[in-house]
């Protein structure tokens, strides 16, 4: 029995090549995989779509108190990111998680990130990854 979750490892390793996609109806309703129906208006069949290259940060959190998956990452700062007709929710790297810590730059809704696979520290699972991008 294989430990591969079907339907998202696939989206992972495609997002981890740069090659990330979103599952689009043929309502223009994004989801992310695993899927086969759209989960807001229930139409089949889903394509993938590309997702942009640069995400928009809609809303974010510095997490001070993990779960026991993420104890050695903490503290750290998950966003919510809008890639398109999908968000995207990650752990953001390059920022501090304080905004006067001097670890980098502060994060703020708004900020342009780029999505891509880390690994969390606790155990090296992979994970979705933001960083700001350069302007």
């Amino acid at each position: 029995m294989s430990d591969r979750n079907t339907g998202y490892d696939e989206w992972i390793d495609a997002l981890a090549a740069g090659e990330g996609y979103a599952l689009v109806c043929p309502e223009g309703h994004g989801s992310l995989p695993p899927r086969r129906v759209c989960p807001e208006c229930g139409s089949s069949p889903l394509s993938e779509e590309p997702l942009p290259a640069e995400g928009t940060v809609e809303t974010y959190t510095v997490v001070h108190v993990p779960s026991p998956r993420f104890s050695d990452d903490a503290p750290y700062v998950t966003a919510v990111a809008r890639f398109g007709p999908v968000r995207l929710t990650g752990i953001v790297r390059g920022v501090g998680p304080d905004a006067d810590d001097g670890d980098g730059d502060a994060i703020e809704v708004g900020t342009a990130v780029e999505a891509g696979v880390g690994e969390r520290e606790t155990d090296g699972g992979r994970i979705v990854v933001l960083r700001p991008v350069e302007t």
